[in-house]
């Protein structure tokens, strides 16, 4: 198959209308082409395309932080000589300067398929500053290696934040050239903006059901997303990021368990099968010992859980990784109910609101998970309108079906 940015290399006549335009690329390490050189180099060996500026999301433009929420300063290219932008540093969203320096911004960006994923919030950031300065915008498409499936619930007003760009749920089943549509489309933006298709991408396909595996090289879009199976589970285990529970940040595994020195894992199982067993269908869940290096509970042994989807006993459509992870803080409420489980510090330039319910979009999923008479029934009570909602809104900008 072909991603966005083979097709333009491959492809001169997409290339035609940059010709004698100044452009601009927004990448991250994950930005390479199938022979793995990343777009930036890939670009400046185009002789029919003037290249002008980068531009670098959370991490950087080729990968220069490891930690979260660690910010990277703008520079200067040694190999290509352009300015290269941070927008995850002293700005967020580009600046009138930025913007004036590139005609079209071209964007290849690796995405998770999750709505708290910063490259989403960094997309409608330029799409935004693009209809305010008259620049054009392309998006060279790419796989959501978590597939089509949608879960959790959306985004409420006032909610928006750097992870959370709007009215999406967790899993929202787009690829970024979709994404964008969607937000040209519900917030009004009069920008051009054009989406440089994928060829031969089939989300539905085993068994890589959206990523293309054995066929393209897996690259981490951020350091800790280290392979595919994190990306399944992403939409769940980024909520431990609000709590106190290890999701195995300073591990070689992170984002696909979780723990904590005083986590009892064969109990937390058991509770989890006697609460809501259909939610934890589609993988399987093995007690686990890991030390993490750095964040928290560094140094210290910890107890947990790792989520298996790397094997045979995957099932693509029953796997809900949102729910299983909201029922393992259930059960944690239900085994040790004073346990202190939301974590309460600054998460990505928000004070004064909690991380679960930035992550969440709203206190819904907390609120739940803190009502000793609530049971799974209510939050899927909560959770199926918002999804059958999303369903429907999305449908006028898929591109592959």
């Amino acid at each position: 198959m072909k991603f966005g940015i083979d097709r333009l290399r491959d492809e001169p006549a997409l290339r035609r209308p940059l010709a004698g335009r100044r452009v601009a690329l927004l990448a991250h390490p994950a930005s390479v082409n199938r022979d793995l050189v990343h777009s930036l180099d890939v670009l400046a060996a185009l002789g029919d395309i003037k290249l002008a500026a980068a531009f670098g999301p959370q991490h950087g433009l080729r990968g220069d932080k490891q930690d979260n929420m660690v910010e990277s300063p703008d520079y200067t290219d040694p190999v290509h000589g352009i300015p290269v932008f941070s927008l995850y540093g002293e700005v967020r969203r580009p600046t009138a300067a930025m913007m004036e320096s590139f005609d079209v911004l071209l964007v290849d960006l690796q995405d998770l398929g999750c709505r708290v994923y910063t490259f989403i919030t960094t997309l409608r950031y330029v799409l935004e500053a693009a209809a305010k300065h008259g620049k054009t915008v392309w998006i060279l498409d790419r796989p959501n290696p978590a597939g089509r499936p949608i879960e959790g619930l959306l985004l409420r007003p006032g909610w928006e934040s750097f992870v959370g760009a709007g009215a999406l749920t967790m899993r929202h089943g787009l690829t970024l050239g979709e994404l964008a549509r969607w937000f040209v489309r519900t917030l009004s933006l009069n920008v051009e903006c054009e989406v440089v298709t994928m060829e031969g991408w089939k989300p539905e396909s085993a068994p890589g059901y959206g990523w293309p595996l054995g066929e393209r090289a897996w690259v981490n879009p951020s350091p800790n997303a280290a392979n595919p199976w994190m990306a399944r589970c992403y939409a769940g285990t980024v909520m431990l990021e609000g709590t106190t529970l290890s999701e195995g940040r300073g591990t070689t595994r992170p984002l696909e368990l979780f723990g904590a020195p005083d986590i009892e894992p064969h109990a937390l199982i058991v509770a989890m099968e006697s609460l809501a067993p259909h939610w934890m269908r589609g993988c399987r869940l093995r007690a686990c010992w890991f030390e993490p290096t750095f964040q928290k509970h560094a140094g210290k042994l910890c107890a947990g859980v790792q989520i298996h989807v790397d094997d045979p006993a995957y099932d693509h459509e029953a796997f809900r990784p949102w729910r299983l992870l909201a029922l393992a803080f259930k059960a944690t409420r239900k085994l040790r109910p004073d346990y202190e489980l939301w974590r309460d510090f600054p998460y990505e330039y928000e004070r004064g609101r909690l991380a679960i319910d930035l992550i969440n979009g709203s206190p819904l999923l907390r609120e739940w998970v803190d009502d000793a008479a609530a049971t799974a029934a209510d939050l899927d009570a909560l959770a199926r309108p918002d999804e059958a909602a999303w369903r429907e809104a999305r449908e006028a900008v898929l591109l592959y079906r």
